[in-house]
């Protein structure tokens, strides 16, 4: 065998970043929205544009509440170096290395700069799953069987559970809380959503606080276990991750949710009548409306009263 070729170990590539969960669950969303918009027409009441709204922010929550839970992007790291390409080998690539963190796993990309180098194809994406550490161990052992670069072998054995960096343990274990957290929050949108429609808003503001919390929990649970105990180095360039898109995007929704259910606090104190008004309910509406002019009018008389004696 040259002494510049290397041996070809079948597997089965994943060119794709994001689990396919995420492409179902924005098909769904999209098409239920789509579904509210059609029928807005047969909606009666000059206030259908803030049901629409209504609708249209309650799916945008739960849907970034349930697709975060399968994104892999909740920590993003990115180094450009020189490095050498397959153990035993004194080859030295050209590669971009990528890092993604997700709550069931990371990703470990390696891209040629450029693409063919060596007379080889350098574009890997490789996944790594830590619902236990004997799982990962074990994919860790059937990279290091089917060959794959060192680079990628480089940042897993980082993630294993006996790597004195202890990093699968900090990660792993706030995922787990973070993912919990998640699929709580989840679950206090659906009995928000039931509850709006049941007209009990009371209640449904307060699963819509919990909602918010739940998620806002999730995110300090994630961050709280990160340190910088370990570095991933190759040679003098360092291999950081840094908070990705998944993260801010789920501290947006929460956010959201609270300064939504704060807003709906207010007017469910100050202004009820706004608040029936805003879900459809008329009719209660129409009585708080019709008890607020009968004690306006007896506060009138009563001064008048006194005024005549």
């Amino acid at each position: 065998m040259p002494f510049n070729s290397f041996p070809f170990y079948p597997q089965t590539r994943k060119p794709f970043l994001y689990d396919t969960s995420i492409v179902e669950i924005i098909i769904i969303c999209s098409v239920t929205a789509c579904t509210f918009i059609i029928i807005l027409p047969g909606i009666r009441g000059k206030l259908r544009l803030f049901w629409l709204l209504r609708v249209l922010t309650s799916l945008l929550i739960g849907a970034v509440i349930l697709a975060v839970n399968f994104t892999r992007d909740w920590e993003v790291g990115m180094v450009t170096t020189t490095t050498v390409y397959k153990s035993f080998s004194n080859e030295m690539v050209n590669v971009s290395i990528g890092l993604w963190v997700g709550l069931k796993g990371i990703n470990i990309t390696l891209s040629g700069i450029p693409v063919h180098q060596i007379n080889e194809t350098i574009n890997y994406n490789e996944i790594f799953d830590w619902e236990t550490g004997h799982i990962f161990d074990k994919e860790y052992a059937d990279g290091l069987e089917r060959g794959l670069p060192n680079p990628i072998l480089y940042v897993a054995e980082k993630f294993t559970s006996g790597n004195p960096c202890r990093l699968y343990e900090q990660y792993s274990i706030g995922s787990y809380y973070a993912s919990a957290l998640m699929w709580l929050a989840f679950c206090s949108w659906i009995f928000c959503n039931v509850l709006f429609s049941m007209l009990l808003l009371q209640y449904g503001i307060y699963m819509m606080i919990s909602t918010s919390l739940c998620i806002i929990i999730s995110l300090i649970s994630f961050v709280s276990i990160r340190q910088e105990a370990c570095s991933i180095m190759f040679g003098i360039s360092v291999l950081q991750p840094t908070l990705g898109l998944s993260f801010w995007i789920s501290l947006g929704a929460g956010m959201l949710c609270l300064m939504l259910s704060l807003i709906l606090i207010v007017l469910h104190i100050r202004k009820p009548t706004i608040l029936k008004r805003i879900f459809n309910d008329i009719d209660a509406a129409k009585k708080i409306s019709d008890s607020e002019e009968v004690l306006f009018l007896d506060d009138n008389q009563t001064i008048m009263l006194q005024q005549m004696l």
